[in-house]
């Protein structure tokens, strides 16, 4: 799997840790970059990524800023983005198995080094359940292009 990995300012000390932790699990990274420590907006970081999936050079991505809150907004303004903040391995398996989530968004002040490990693991290795949850995924996209989401029928086609 292709997987990009961006931080803001705040994220930056764990930039270098992220690209051993997936790299070690025998994915690829897809470079993005960061503000290597200085002061950055997590709009622009969070777009770089989440551009690398909709221009389909990634299939994936993770985010860190202070506390995964402004880059989960900023990311799912991005067509096509299904992120997620996650603060526990449930949360990672969740946002996979049920939301197909393809940003990851982590917090650089609430989550120390194992519990960041045991998050992304989990969300490296869920796959998507798909059956009814395929359906409300269907319907969140039909928001995103601005329609009803109600149209959306079990079989996924519209009534």
């Amino acid at each position: 799997m292709r997987i990009a990995i961006s931080t803001d300012h705040r994220g930056a000390g764990l930039y270098p840790y992220l690209l051993d932790l997936v790299q070690l699990r025998g994915h690829e990274i897809v470079m993005v970059g960061t503000c290597e420590g200085e002061s950055c907006d997590y709009p622009d970081m969070a777009w770089g990524a989440c551009q690398k999936i909709a221009e389909g050079e990634a299939d994936r991505a993770i985010l860190v800023c202070g506390s995964g809150i402004g880059m989960a907004i900023a990311a799912n303004k991005v067509h096509g983005i299904r992120a997620a903040v996650v603060h526990d391995d449930i949360g990672a398996r969740l946002s996979r198995a049920h939301n197909d989530a393809n940003v990851l968004c982590l917090s650089a002040d609430m989550l120390g080094e194992r519990l960041i490990e045991q998050i992304v693991e989990t969300w490296l290795m869920t796959p998507f359940e798909g059956g009814r949850h395929g359906r409300r995924v269907e319907k969140i996209m039909a928001i995103e292009a601005r329609q009803n989401p109600a149209t959306i029928t079990a079989s996924g086609l519209e009534e």
